[in-house]
Order: C-alpha cells, then structure tokens, then sequence
C-alpha cells in the first residue's frame, strides 16, 4: 500500500514553500526508500539539492543511496565538491561502490576526488573483484571485537563505534592477527555477565566465504543457516569485510530476474525493464531470436527429407505440431525443475544418477499413460471426422484399392475395414511416437543442465534452447520411423 505522507507533489510544495520543518519532519515519518522513490520524478535537481542542505545528516546518506542512477547523476553534476563529500563521508563503502558501477568514468573520477585517500584505496580494491563475487558485494564497515575483551568492554566498544557500523547485531571476534576465531550474537552478548571473556561465549563453529565466492553461493550460505551477516575472508584466511542479509536480498532478487530472463530467452538486463533502453533492449533480444531460428533450421531440415512421405499420407502432417509440443512440454517440466533444484543446491551434479535414476521411471510412466490417453484420442478423431484421412487413392496408383476422401465414420451402418485399418495404423503411430519422444525429452531434460552445471555454465542460458532443438528432432525422426514401418508398402 503506497504510504499516504508522501507524493511527489508534497515533496515539491514543501520544497517551493522552503518548509524546512516539513522536510525534516517528513524524513523522521517516512522511510526514506518512500521518499527517494518520490523524488525521482522530481525533474528540477535543485530542489533535490536543497533536501541535502536542510535534512540532517544521519538521513542523507541512506537518501542518496536508494535514489535512482540517473538521479543521482544528475545531482553529482550539480553539487558542489563539499556538498558531494559530506554525502558521501556517511555513505557505506559497498554501496558506495554499487553507484560507482553505475556512473559514467568522469564522475566516477569526481567521486573518488571527494572521498578519503584511505577510503579510495577500499574502493579501488573493492572494484577490483570479480563481478558477483562476495568480495564485490561485501562492506568493510564492521565491528570486529578483540577476543582478549569481557562483555561489559565488548559492550562499551560497540557503544562508542557501533553506530557507524552496518550491522551490529552480528560481531565478530579476532585475534591478535586479525583472524576470525569465532562469532557472537548481540543478545548473547548483552545476557552474558559483565565480567565473562567473549571467548567463552562465541560461537566457534562459524560459516565463512572466500572474496571469490560466487555471490548466488553466498545467498545460499545464510539462507541455509538463518544468517545475519556473514564473514568474508581473504587468500590469507584474515577477516576482510562481511556480507549482511539486506545485501543477500538483492542478489537473491537479481539471480531470480536472471534466471526468469535466461528461461525466456533473453540475455540478463543490465538495469530495470524502465531504465533499459529500446537499443539495450533490442541488443538482449535479437542474439537469442537468432540463436533460436538457427536452431529451428534443423527441423525444417528433417521435414524436408521426408516431405516425400507426406505427400503419399497427408494425414501425417496433421499430428506434427502435437508431437513437438507435447514433447517440449515434457521436458520443460523436468528442465524447470532440475534448473530450480541447481539454483537452491537441492541436489548437484555429483547426483546425477541418483536423479537419473529417478527420471527414467517417472519418465516411463508419464509416457506410458500420454501414448495410452493419445492412441484412444486420436482414434476417436479419426473415427469421428475431426481429423480427415485425406485423399489416398494415389498411395498404389492404379491398384488402389481405396479413397478416404471426405469420409466419415459411418460408411452405410458400419466402419470399412480399410478405413479402420489406416486409422489404427496412424494412431498407434502418434501413440508410439509420443510415449518414445516424451521419455527422450524428459532424459535429455536431466542431463542437460546437470551437464553444463558441471561445466560451471549457467544451466537457465542454455539448457533451454538445446532442449527445444533436440526434441523437435528426435520427435520428427522417430514420427517418420515408426510411420515408414508401419506403411512399408507404401512409403519405402
């Protein structure tokens, strides 16, 4: 529900009033994500300007950083060097490194101008890690507690530098040589007595990452565990940073979005759908349209080797875009799921034929049944004239010994024997051609994208596609197969 404080056009009226009371008071009502969700669409970055010169600093940071990346580029143009620095002298370093990736070189050159030298070296190393990586998305702004202290010092400590910190409510304690030897909860810490050593009240069994852990595995970490933050250690094992829950959030958000876009075939945006531009767009969209067509071509490859055939039994053509689908549907369930199970760590590619296993007799009853419920169906098709035999008088020239043109299921008061021949024949045909392509496709569904999981590919990219191209192929070739068997006479 949109919160009823805040429009855009109250912000605008208390800036045009110059009702500083106003705006600050908004700020102490109103979560701040509401309010720079309002002032994007304020067009007059001054006025934006002005929020900073009047609202406390406490608040501005946490302002800036939720505001869009095109405001606020407009407002590192127009602010002034002192301006910028107090912004961001507050701002935390891993957020501050997230805008950094947005700008354009010239501004990210002026940011930099107007932050610490100390804080610069931080966020050239921070930049330096490999995108998506933990050490990329990681704060250096945390509390680390010395082992040597009791509760009441550890508790003294955080009350004279806590506040500056992300996260408090995780502490981590160190030695001497800035390794981690254990973590702590607030509330265990506040309980403890006053003189007991936080080593004997850490948690000595704690999870930790490396900087170059994938970002997706260290979402899976503290939802495994029911983390708050988690400890980031460098090449040399020490405590460099840490990684809190509303950071997994959105990486959790962006691997979602990722991994929906991968499965419709479109390259991972860059930013949000309304912040994409239509070039952008177009450039995610044509390669996979392309890629896709390509890969079509193998079909119409196989049609056309058996084009002949259809000619002769015309009623086969009908039943094609059946067989297709319902074999891509087949393995879009199982693909679906495989890809889910890879992205939590359900299982992994080391379970291969555990899975496979499992697959092969799921797979034999579920084709079992669509050839029994397809063989029924499409006899009564058939039977009924919902689906017309054709014209077959040409199938033995002159010796042909019948014509199913235009007919119907009753001929006189019965069925004619060859009417009930050929019908038979063409649906155990799409029976026995569904059972074999629907137990091929939920196979090859399974191995895919366990195949390029072990790869280290992602499985949402290509699996998918791979998938579509395999079946409709082995659907075709095994609907002539089967039909050039069972009307030998006429289509060899």
């Amino acid at each position: 529900m949109e919160n009823e404080l805040i429009s855009t056009k109250k912000i605008e009226d208390l800036i045009d009033n110059h009702d500083i009371k106003g705006i600050r008071q908004l700020f102490e009502l109103v979560p701040t994500i509401d309010i720079s969700e309002a002032c994007d669409d304020i067009e007059d970055t001054k006025k934006l300007v002005f929020i900073f010169k009047v609202v406390k600093s406490e608040y501005t940071a946490d302002f800036f950083t939720e505001l869009s990346p095109e405001t606020k580029e407009k407002l590192i143009h127009v602010m002034s060097d002192a301006e910028l620095a107090t912004i961001l002298d507050k701002q935390f370093t891993d957020d501050l490194v997230d805008d950094l990736e947005d700008l354009p070189a010239n501004l990210v050159t002026r940011v930099l101008k107007n932050v610490s030298k100390e804080r610069r070296a931080t966020i050239n190393r921070l930049l330096n890690y490999k995108d998506d990586s933990a050490g990329s998305i990681m704060t250096t702004e945390f509390l680390v507690l010395i082992s040597t202290l009791t509760a009441d010092e550890a508790i003294s400590q955080i009350r004279k530098v806590g506040k500056a910190k992300e996260t408090i409510y995780t502490l981590f304690i160190i030695d001497n040589k800035r390794n981690l030897v254990g973590t702590l909860d607030l509330d265990d810490l506040i309980f403890a007595k006053g003189d007991t050593p936080l080593t004997e009240i850490m948690n000595r069994d704690f999870v930790t990452v490396n900087v170059n852990t994938d970002q997706e595995e260290v979402a899976n970490l503290i939802k495994r565990y029911d983390l708050n933050a988690i400890a980031v250690l460098n090449n040399e094992q020490r405590l460099v940073g840490l990684i809190t829950v509303d950071d997994i959030v959105d990486v959790i958000e962006q691997e979602a979005n990722e991994d929906v876009q991968s499965l419709s075939h479109v390259a991972p945006l860059d930013d949000s759908y309304l912040d994409t531009s239509v070039f952008q767009m177009a450039k995610k969209c044509v390669p996979w349209i392309v890629i896709l067509l390509v890969l079509g071509t193998f079909s119409s490859m196989v049609l056309s080797i058996f084009q002949d055939k259809l000619a002769i039994v015309p009623v086969l053509a009908a039943f094609i875009p059946v067989l297709m689908d319902t074999g891509g549907n087949a393995g879009g369930q199982t693909i679906a799921l495989m890809i889910r199970g890879l992205a939590t760590k359900e299982f992994e590619p080391k379970d291969f034929w555990k899975i496979l296993g499992k697959e092969v007799l799921s797979a034999l009853l579920i084709s079992a049944c669509v050839a029994v419920f397809a063989f029924i169906w499409f006899t009564f098709e058939q039977y009924a004239g919902i689906v017309s035999l054709g014209d077959l008088s040409a199938v033995e020239g002159d010796n042909a010994i019948f014509n199913f043109t235009n007919v119907n299921i009753w001929h006189g008061n019965c069925w004619t024997l060859e009417f009930a021949e050929v019908a038979l024949k063409v649906s155990f045909i799409v029976a026995g051609t569904l059972f074999l392509t629907t137990f091929i496709s939920k196979i090859v569904a399974v191995m895919l994208p366990i195949g390029v999981a072990a790869i280290k590919k992602d499985p949402a990219v290509v699996a998918q596609p791979l998938l579509t191209t395999i079946v409709d192929v082995v659907s075709l070739l095994t609907y002539f197969g089967i039909a050039s068997l069972a009307f030998s006479s006429w289509l060899l």
